[in-house]
């Protein structure tokens, strides 16, 4: 079947010339031409992407917020304000963290291709797969079609689609970010379920890519909605801290002539607490009033090494209070958070947080996966594999199970708990706190979970529902091991056991441990499942016609026509027999064959 690219580009579906330049490039040319003023809504956009990226073209940025300008033309937020409003600030947030310039982009764009008739094939014409593959991430299942299954498959199409590019993410939190500012407009109960969804999984995911920069805020937003007697309460602290900012600059002052005399050059600034980290430690402590202390960074310009000097400079004038002391240099957060965290007795004896930091930790620190667009030379946000480690286990996830809605459950249970890193088998592993030798067995491979017999922790040999410690050095024995020491003759080996669901704490435990038990049963039938076999179920219909397809686009275009929000719903709907096969094929056909 022919494929015409050209249909339903941007913004009236005008066809390419022979050139390949759409009529509407020529259009916006003219339109672009002439030098922005001062109030145009682009230009500090394209100021701030400037500042960061000083040879970025900003054209492109111009062109896109136009497009969306003219596709949100007569939209209005519940604020009252013009829906355009929102996408730019989503690519103001993307800009101040220092993002690309496709990123950007693709953040003016991201509502259209949900929210107007502009399409993803349109989109593709006009920009290119890589923005239409970012757009396509962030834009969410209708529920009219996909019922209560809309959230979970729309949180699954964006980690998959996060899996190819992480600027998937990106978007997300600052799109997320900017209705959080915005939410006041709504009802009580409607900011209450937000802010609870925020925090249950962006927040998390926040937290996981390392963005401090954007997670504070979030923090703090949700706290201010869920919260809101306390965030008053710690605002009000805040306000009327006595002698607060002269002390942490005599602190700074003090510390800086300590780190010159150490020769340790360095950059010295306070670095007060935000409303969340208040309320978090005033809760875990059970204080009566909010509990805050001064707080200062120490960014080294230096080796990694210049930390422990800087530490001990200060450890030199303040005595250390005994117990507070935290090296995520040696050992990272899970995040590839890295610092060295000490606490000392400060001038007139007050307790003092010091961190301590080179450059490239405080990039990274700071804005996590986004450092490497924002300092691209630096390195300072590190590998991208490395970072999304958290990522490929979700990932993994998603293809072993089939049922959306479990997989946020996991996706949920994963970012809420607290990590440990253990060793076993020459590896450092990461798990969620509270894990047991059989979650950290299942982590090793599927066979040794699967066949796991016993564990020993420390060199001692343990029951396989003991939790494990930081640090612990694990063994697993399985009966291929035939190890002496564990008697597996009256173990069985054929299997995990449905009591191990009790206690294993990780997502993937518990999906491989639910995998076995079901391998006999009938499996449920995914969205996804649905998707794939609508598609084998038209292309069958196809070839009773002699005909077959090239790729998606005329699919695209006939799930656009019947009034479906994307090709997706089309096909779970012809799987549903909401429609039949045999009217999308004939539908179809007519479509393609339809004189020009």
């Amino acid at each position: 079947m022919d494929v015409d690219a050209g249909r339903g580009a941007a913004l009236g579906g005008a066809p390419t010339t022979r050139s390949g330049e759409l009529p509407l490039t020529r259009r916006l040319r003219s339109l672009l031409s002439w030098s922005p003023a001062e109030d145009d809504p682009v230009t500090e956009l394209a100021r701030s992407h400037r500042g960061i990226h000083p040879s970025a073209d900003t054209a492109v940025l111009r062109r896109g917020y136009t497009i969306a300008e003219n596709m949100h033309r007569g939209q209005f937020r519940k604020s009252g304000e013009p829906y355009i409003t929102h996408p730019l600030a989503v690519a103001q947030i993307c800009a101040d963290l220092g993002m690309d310039t496709t990123t950007l982009v693709a953040a003016l764009l991201h509502d259209t291709v949900e929210d107007t008739r502009y399409t993803l094939q349109a989109l593709t014409d006009d920009f290119g797969p890589e923005v239409a593959h970012l757009v396509d991430g962030v834009t969410k299942f209708d529920k009219a079609f996909y019922g209560k299954a809309a959230e979970a498959e729309t949180i699954r199409k964006m980690i998959i689609a996060a899996g190819k590019d992480v600027r998937v993410l990106i978007i997300k939190l600052a799109d997320r970010l900017h209705n959080m500012r915005t939410l006041g407009v709504r009802s009580p109960a409607s900011r209450a379920r937000i802010a609870r969804a925020t925090l249950e999984v962006l927040v998390p995911l926040c937290d996981r890519l390392g963005i401090q920069t954007l997670k504070r805020e979030l923090d703090d937003v949700v706290l201010m909605h869920l919260e809101p007697e306390q965030y008053a309460r710690i605002e009000e602290h805040v306000a009327n801290r006595p002698r607060w900012s002269s002390y942490l600059q005599d602190v700074v002052g003090r510390a800086k002539v300590v780190l010159r005399r150490n020769r340790v050059l360095s950059v010295v600034e306070a670095r007060p607490r935000h409303y969340y980290s208040i309320w978090k430690d005033t809760v875990a402590g059970e204080h009566s009033v909010p509990f805050d202390l001064p707080r200062i960074a120490i960014v080294v310009d230096g080796p990694d090494t210049d930390c422990y000097a800087a530490l001990g400079a200060i450890h030199g004038e303040w005595r250390p209070v005994a117990g507070r002391f935290k090296d995520f240099i040696a050992s990272p957060k899970n995040n590839l958070y890295r610092s060295l965290h000490t606490t000392v007795i400060g001038p007139e004896e007050r307790t003092v947080e010091v961190l301590i930091r080179t450059k490239a930790m405080h990039q990274s620190a700071e804005y996590g996966i986004a450092a490497e667009f924002r300092f691209p030379q630096s390195g300072g946000g590190g590998s991208n594999t490395d970072q999304l480690d958290w990522l490929r286990r979700v990932l993994d996830w998603e293809q072993e199970t089939s049922d959306s809605a479990q997989f946020l459950r996991s996706l949920r249970g994963d970012l809420a708990e607290s990590q440990i890193q253990v060793f076993a088998e020459g590896r450092q592993i990461v798990l969620p706190a509270g894990s047991t030798p059989v979650d950290l067995a299942y982590e090793l491979s599927i066979h040794k979970g699967d066949h796991c017999l016993a564990a020993k922790i420390n060199g001692r040999l343990v029951p396989l529902a003991s939790p494990l410690d930081e640090g612990d050095v694990v063994e697993i024995f399985t009966e291929a091991d035939g190890h002496d020491e564990v008697d597996v003759a009256t173990e069985p080996a054929s299997g995990p056991r449905r009591e191990w669901l009790e206690f294993v704490k990780s997502p993937h435990a518990q999906m491989q441990i639910n995998r076995f038990f079901a391998e006999h049963q009938e499996p449920g039938i995914s969205i996804a499942d649905k998707v794939r076999l609508g598609r084998a179920t038209i292309g069958l219909t196809l070839r009773k016609h002699d005909r077959g397809l090239a790729n998606d686009l005329p699919l695209r275009r006939l799930s656009e026509e019947l009034g479906y929000p994307d090709l997706e719903t089309m096909l779970v709907a012809v799987v549903d027999r909401t429609i039949e096969p045999d009217t999308v094929v004939n539908r179809l056909i007519a479509l393609v064959d339809q004189p020009e």
